[in-house]
């Protein structure tokens, strides 16, 4: 490597010419790199991919600049390209993880959409003074006691066919009872 070698028309033709370009440049241009990037070890990879290329391809790299221009320009244009590339990455995984929630969202509403259904036909199989009982708790959120205030029967009476109903639409919607759980998990509750 000759004095005009390290400025204009500059060319790698030893080992001992790359083991001085890289002592000379190495840590100037990690600094310059972790400046883009704020990672030492991205950064340190950024460099030397660069002095890499440079090194294998030194038979067909002729650099017509200062090698000190060259190099930084390299590495800058390295570094934008790993930011470039990072970006579009975090886009594509952002993208997808909404994507993947409106998808399981929309799932999520079919199958409750599903289940309440499953529910409504259930509860209508229910002989009608069990399912006023059923339907005066589990929806209209009354307690016991003024269940049977309302419709004129006992607590005990109320109980009794909260148990049977409970007990029939468990046995009925058996299959279901994973997505209950989830999605109605006081919906089988007992009192």
């Amino acid at each position: 490597m000759t004095e005009a070698n390290t400025h204009i028309g500059f060319k790698i033709e030893s080992k001992s010419d790359f083991e001085i370009l890289f002592n000379t440049h190495y840590s100037n241009l990690c600094a310059y790199a972790n400046n883009f990037l704020k990672d030492v070890d991205a950064s340190e990879e950024v460099v030397q991919e660069i002095l890499f290329k440079l090194w294998t391809n030194k038979e067909t790299i002729i650099i017509t600049t200062s090698i000190q221009s060259y190099l930084f320009r390299a590495v800058r244009n390295a570094s934008l390209n790993v930011i470039k590339h990072i970006d579009i990455r975090e886009d594509y995984k952002v993208h997808n993880e909404y994507e993947m929630q409106n998808e399981h969202s929309t799932e999520d509403e079919m199958i409750v959409s599903e289940l309440d259904l499953k529910i409504r036909e259930a509860i209508d199989q229910l002989p009608m003074e069990r399912k006023k009982v059923f339907l005066l708790s589990r929806y209209d959120g009354l307690k016991y006691k003024e269940i049977a205030e309302k419709l004129n029967i006992s607590v005990s009476t109320v109980e009794n066919q909260m148990v049977k109903a409970l007990k029939f639409l468990r046995a009925e919607l058996k299959d279901y009872l994973p997505w209950l759980i989830l999605f109605f998990s006081d919906f089988f509750k007992n009192g």
